[in-house]
């Protein structure tokens, strides 16, 4: 008798431990379904910019701001989930939003400046992806540049077999960044006790350090990847009632919060390796291609083909996102809808003519920066106003303290970021 009682209360556990697997199993099934659009949204905070900054600021500053990239996530994460849920509540992206509820000429307005700010990031991030095929292979700019369009071509057509085919090219071009820096963090071997300080401390060495802290911020929110978000979860969106919408925003807050940890760890690791390398040994870095050389000598060949590496897959990638973006834009405030590789031509074409007039890609980067600044309000307060309307959002509008929160953090965004532009005309005065 004890023996038959003993298998069957194994059996009974055997069951129960099967019934757990296959329910973790589902959910994390359920979970990979809903995983994408933020990792598309998270290659705007890896993008060449940041490279740029991150290097920049720890080049000259050691460890003291890794804390400007931990807040600045945090603002990027509490913007991306308020697009998300904008776009999972309203069946709408933003800019439709814009155009249901604003005048006409507030959407032209709003459409002009939007369409200059994707304009920019994507001449930005082209030439960035030009830059890494001119560090990788010593190629001419000009061929870089063919190449770099080629294969934005390429990712953008993508769409044409739906959106998780973006969506797995763009995880797969960020996950080869996370290896690249996963590389270079091992071979830079930083003192870790002095990030910790550097992530839980805040401090502003001195009246320059104010620069680099809003070049990050400036480099980190970004306008149209705002407006993009809130158009990428309509795939997953269409058809659903209160409750699936609920849960839809449920895992897309799961989906942005893994995708934009993984973009702060990529950017914190990038300002880390410029400390524990270029402060080290006393070099400021003022560039990509001088951080691209300067790692060579002091880590070896395989530190610098890395970075070279990290770059290209950060410019071809984000270069794709901009021109998506774009579409979004157009065909939302103004009901324009131009195919996404004629919007990639066209976008294609001032990048081509800074390299062939031989303008310093570096300079191109900081005037992209911004135009930016100036267009990220004009992004965050409809946003804002639109999430926070009952009769627009039903059960997902704004709560009390999140409408604070947001105004706090839209207020600190926009004073930072005129300070970019303030600090940005100033130094090239």
């Amino acid at each position: 008798m004890d023996k038959e009682a003993k298998l069957y209360d194994n059996n009974v556990i055997f069951r129960k431990k099967y019934i757990q697997k296959q329910n973790i199993f589902t959910k994390l099934k359920n979970l990979i379904k809903y995983l994408g659009p933020a990792f598309i949204i998270s290659v705007a905070y890896i993008d060449p910019g940041n490279f740029a900054t991150n290097i920049s600021g720890g080049s000259i500053y050691n460890y003291k701001l890794v804390w400007v990239i931990f807040w600045s996530n945090i603002i990027a994460i509490f913007l991306q989930i308020m697009s998300a849920k904008l776009g999972i509540a309203t069946g709408h992206n933003l800019p439709e939003m814009c155009g249901l509820i604003f005048k006409k000429r507030t959407n032209w307005i709003l459409w002009i400046f939007a369409e200059l700010a994707a304009m920019a990031t994507d001449m930005a991030e082209f030439l960035g992806g030009t830059l890494g095929f001119y560090l990788l292979f010593n190629m001419p700019l000009i061929y870089a540049g063919y190449l770099t369009g080629l294969i934005t071509f390429l990712i953008v057509y993508l769409e044409k077999y739906g959106q998780k085919m973006v969506e797995i090219t763009i995880f797969l071009l960020v996950f080869i960044i996370s290896i690249a820096y996963s590389i270079e963090l091992f071979l830079a071997k930083p003192d870790w006790s002095k990030v910790a300080m550097g992530t839980l401390i805040p401090s502003i060495p001195d009246s320059y350090a104010l620069f680099i802290i809003v070049g990050i911020l400036g480099a980190t929110v970004m306008p149209h990847v705002i407006y993009l978000h809130s158009q990428l979860v309509q795939e997953r969106n269409n058809g659903l009632d209160v409750r699936e919408k609920k849960h839809h925003f449920k895992m897309e807050k799961i989906d942005i919060v893994v995708a934009m940890n993984i973009a702060f760890i990529i950017n914190a690791a990038m300002l880390i390796v410029s400390a524990a390398v270029f402060f080290k040994n006393g070099i400021v870095v003022d560039s990509i291609e001088e951080a691209h050389k300067t790692l060579e000598p002091l880590l070896g060949t395989l530190s610098s083909g890395t970075f070279g590496i990290a770059l290209l897959a950060s410019g071809l990638s984000s270069s794709a996102v901009g021109t998506l973006a774009g579409q979004t834009i157009m065909k939302g405030f103004i009901g324009l809808n131009i195919p996404l590789n004629v919007r990639r031509l066209i976008t294609m074409l001032p990048a081509m003519l800074i390299i062939t007039i031989g303008i310093n890609p570096m300079k191109t980067l900081i005037f992209s920066q911004v135009i930016l600044s100036f267009e990220l309000p004009l992004a965050i307060i409809p946003m804002l106003l639109i999430t926070s309307n009952k009769k627009l959002m039903g059960v997902f509008v704004n709560n009390f303290l999140i409408k604070i929160f947001g105004w706090i953090i839209a207020s600190v965004i926009i004073i930072l970021n005129g300070f970019l532009v303030y600090f940005t005309f100033i130094g090239l005065t």
